[in-house]
């Protein structure tokens, strides 16, 4: 469906923390060097970028947004909500069923360091 994801970060250190934990868990790992100055996690159906706004400006959060990560099973989606929660992440909503998402599907969301909302499901119901 997408070719890549890019987020803004204006501390790629406090984002490194926070994505290498949660993707980890969701059996992803950063393939960009330190000194590249971003963050980059290659899957089969797509590429997760965290990075500096090209453009220097400063990165903001996007109203309404959220970005959702693919979880293997329920198990998986409490222990990425655990993960960025250590990695400085905060909490936008514990991870449980969620009624409104099909098959009741288990679910967690969380705001990285920069804000932005993300979320982790198993959608194997």
């Amino acid at each position: 469906m997408f070719t890549h994801v890019f987020l803004g970060s204006n501390d790629v250190e406090k984002s490194r923390k926070f994505y290498d934990a949660t993707m980890a868990v969701l059996g992803y790992k950063n393939v960009a060097p330190v000194e590249a100055g971003r963050l980059i996690y290659v899957g089969p159906a797509g590429t997760f970028i965290v990075a500096p706004p090209y453009n220097g400006e400063a990165a903001t959060v996007s109203n309404g947004h959220t970005l959702g990560f693919s979880a293997a099973t329920d198990e998986a989606v409490a222990e990425w909500h655990a993960a960025g929660l250590a990695a400085g992440g905060t909490c936008e909503g514990k991870p449980g069923p969620r009624e409104a998402a099909p098959n009741n599907s288990h679910g967690a969301y969380l705001r990285d360091p920069d804000g932005n909302k993300v979320c982790a499901f198993h959608m194997q119901h």
